[in-house]
C-alpha cells in the first residue's frame, strides 16, 4: 500500500510561495491544508502504478527525469482558482444565489452593472478580462468554426462515453461523488451541462467577452469553487489521500483532450509543428482553458510540450479504481436519459447514442477490453455495436462532408450556416445548463485512517 503523505524535503518548500499562499489568502477552504505534505495521489516512485498508459511506460522515466516540468505538475496538484475560490468564499457572508446573480450581472452586462460588486468579484471577472497578449481572436473564430463541425455532427454521440473518463480514477473521481450525482438525474445533468458547455464555446463570439461562453466559463469556475468550498467546510476530505479537489490538474483532460491527442497524433507522423487548421484548433482549445482559469503554464502551444505536459500529469496520478467511487459513477452515467426525445426518430437517435457510447468509452478508456468494462458493470451487447456500427457509418461521413465544404468558399459559408443551427438545436436540446452545485446533497468521505 502507498503511504499517505509524503514529507517535504527539509532543504526547500515543497511547492511555490503562490501555492503556499493560498492557506492564508484563502483560510476558507485552504486553511486546514498542510503544505508541506505530498498527498497519495503524486506518485513518483519507479515502481508506481500510475495513469500513463501502458504501451508509454518506457516514456515515464523521460518524463520523471524533467524537474522543471515535475515541479510544475506537483504544484498545480495543490493549486485551485485563486480568483473563483476568493469568490466563492463569500458564501457565508452573500449567500450562494446571490453570489450567482452578481456573477450573472457581471458576465452580462459587465462589472459596473453590479450595485457595489464586491472586490472579490471584481478581481474574478478583471482576471477573466485579462486576455493573454498570445490570443488571436480571429484564429479562435477559425478554430470555433471548425470544431462547429464535429460538435453537431459527433460529440453528440460521443460525450456520455467521453464524460465518464472523468471516473475511472478514485483521486479525481471523488470530488464527483461527493456532490450527490451518483443518481440516474443527476447524472445525466452533468453530462447535459458538459455538453452545453463545449458546445455552446464554439458558436460565432461566443467566447467574445459578452458571448454565451464567457458567461458559461465562469459559472462552471464558480461551481468548481463551491464544490471545493463545500467539500473543505464539511470536514470529511482526506487532505493526505487526495490532496485538495479539483486541482487544476485535473481540469486539463477536459479542457484540453482534444489538441493532446492531436499532439500525440502529429508527433507520431514524424511533425514537429503543426499546420495552420490545426493551430487554430489548438488557439481555441487554449483560449477556452484561460477562461475557465487555467494557468497559462499548463497550456503550451507546441504538439511536443502539449504532449509532455499531459503525460506528466498522467505519469504522477496514481492509478486506482475504486468501485465504490468510480464503478458508481460510470453505471449511473452509462444508464442515465439523456434523451427527453420520444419521437420514433428521438428513440432512434437515444439507441444509436448508447450502442456508440459504449463502444467509444471501451476503445478509449478501457484498451479495448470488454472484459474490463464488464468489470465495471458496462455490458456491451450486440445490440450495442449494431448500434455503433450504424451511428459510426452514419456521422463520420457527414462529419468528412462538411470538413470538405468548409474549404469551399461560397459552399463553406452555406455549411457553417447549416451547422450554427445544427448546434443551436442542440443547445436546446441539452436544456439548460445551471452549473450550479447543490451542498445539501453532499455525500461524507471519511479519512482513510477510519
Amino acid at each position: 500500500m502507498p503511504a499517505s503523505s509524503q514529507s517535504a524535503p527539509s532543504t526547500a518548500p515543497l511547492y511555490s510561495d503562490a501555492v503556499r499562499r493560498q492557506k492564508t489568502d484563502i483560510p476558507a477552504i485552504y486553511g486546514g491544508i498542510d503544505f508541506d505534505a505530498v498527498p497519495e495521489r503524486f506518485a513518483t516512485s519507479p515502481d508506481a502504478a500510475t495513469e500513463l498508459p501502458a504501451r508509454l511506460a518506457d516514456t515515464r522515466q523521460r518524463l520523471l527525469a524533467d524537474d522543471g516540468k515535475l515541479a510544475l505538475i506537483r504544484n498545480y496538484t495543490m493549486t485551485g482558482d485563486r480568483v473563483a475560490d476568493a469568490y466563492a468564499a463569500l458564501i457565508p457572508e452573500y449567500g450562494f444565489r446571490a453570489l450567482v446573480d452578481m456573477l450573472e450581472t457581471a458576465c452580462d452586462h459587465g462589472i459596473e452593472a453590479v450595485e457595489t460588486p464586491p472586490a472579490e468579484l471584481v478581481a474574478f471577472i478583471r482576471a477573466m478580462e485579462d486576455t493573454p497578449d498570445w490570443v488571436n481572436m480571429e484564429m479562435v473564430e477559425r478554430g470555433a468554426r471548425q470544431e462547429r463541425n464535429l460538435m453537431a455532427n459527433v460529440s453528440p454521440y460521443a460525450i456520455r462515453g467521453a464524460f465518464i473518463a472523468t471516473f475511472m480514477n478514485k483521486y479525481s473521481a471523488l470530488p464527483m461523488m461527493m456532490t450527490g450525482t451518483l443518481s440516474d438525474t443527476t447524472s445525466a445533468k452533468r453530462v447535459l451541462e458538459t455538453a452545453s458547455f463545449f458546445t455552446a464555446t464554439t458558436l460565432p463570439g461566443a467566447l467574445g467577452r459578452f458571448g454565451g461562453g464567457f458567461k458559461a466559463a465562469a459559472k462552471v469556475r464558480l461551481m468548481h469553487s463551491m464544490v471545493r468550498f463545500n467539500i473543505m467546510r464539511s470536514g470529511k476530505w482526506d487532505q493526505a489521500t487526495y490532496g485538495i479537489p479539483i486541482p487544476q490538474v485535473d481540469q486539463m483532460p477536459a479542457g484540453l483532450i482534444g489538441v493532446f491527442l492531436m499532439s500525440f497524433r502529429i508527433l507520431q507522423e514524424g511533425r514537429t509543428s503543426f499546420t495552420e487548421p490545426e493551430r487554430c484548433m489548438v488557439e481555441l482549445s487554449r483560449y477556452r482553458c484561460f477562461l475557465l482559469g487555467l494557468p497559462q503554464d499548463l497550456l503550451a502551444d507546441t504538439p511536443q510540450a502539449i504532449a509532455d505536459l499531459m503525460l506528466m500529469r498522467n505519469a504522477t496520478l496514481r492509478s486506482e479504481y475504486d468501485d465504490a467511487t468510480c464503478g458508481e459513477l460510470v453505471r449511473g452515467t452509462m444508464v442515465a436519459d439523456l434523451s427527453k426525445d420520444v419521437s420514433p426518430l428521438g428513440r432512434l437517435r437515444d439507441w444509436m447514442e448508447r450502442g456508440f457510447s459504449r463502444v467509444y468509452f471501451i476503445q478509449n478508456f478501457c484498451e479495448g477490453r470488454i472484459e474490463r468494462a464488464e468489470a465495471m458493470g458496462v455490458r456491451l451487447t450486440l445490440n450495442d455495436k449494431i448500434a455503433a456500427a450504424v451511428t459510426a457509418a452514419i456521422i463520420f461521413p457527414k462529419a468528412a462532408a462538411y470538413k470538405a465544404l468548409l474549404r469551399l468558399p461560397v459552399a463553406g459559408a452555406i455549411a457553417d450556416r447549416m451547422l450554427v443551427r445544427k448546434v443551436e438545436r442542440l443547445l436546446d436540446s441539452y436544456g439548460h445548463a445551471d452549473f450550479i452545485t447543490d451542498s445539501s446533497q453532499y455525500k461524507p468521505v471519511m479519512a482513510k485512517a477510519a
